[in-house]
């Protein structure tokens, strides 16, 4: 800690920029991810960046998962895909409610 609380003075907290999801939250709660990247900094914690990025590789991979959702989008996509062949094909037909064909609501 420096001789004068520059961060203090000035009233920023510039430690609180390198973490996402440990800033304070509305209404107080942590954030979705906040467990993934707490994982994740204290594998890497006294590590060093190079040994961090090899031996924390699949901390990363989760938090990175959780703040993305790109594995979830692949699946997705692959799920979807494979039922517009099926549709195609003539082996499945979705429901009334899935092609919005359904009786309107009261």
């Amino acid at each position: 800690m420096p001789f004068w609380g520059l961060q203090k003075q000035l009233g920023i907290d510039v430690d609180s920029w390198l973490l996402r999801q440990s800033m304070p939250q509305p209404y107080g709660q942590a954030g979705a991810c906040h467990a993934f990247e707490r994982e994740w900094v204290e594998c890497g914690h006294g590590l060093g960046q190079t040994r961090a990025r090899r031996e924390c590789q699949l901390e990363y991979e989760d938090f990175m998962e959780c703040m993305n959702r790109t594995k979830m989008a692949q699946r997705l996509r692959i799920i979807l895909e494979q039922r517009d062949k099926m549709i195609k094909e003539g082996k499945y037909t979705p429901p009334d409610y899935h092609m919005g064909k359904e009786e309107p609501r009261p």
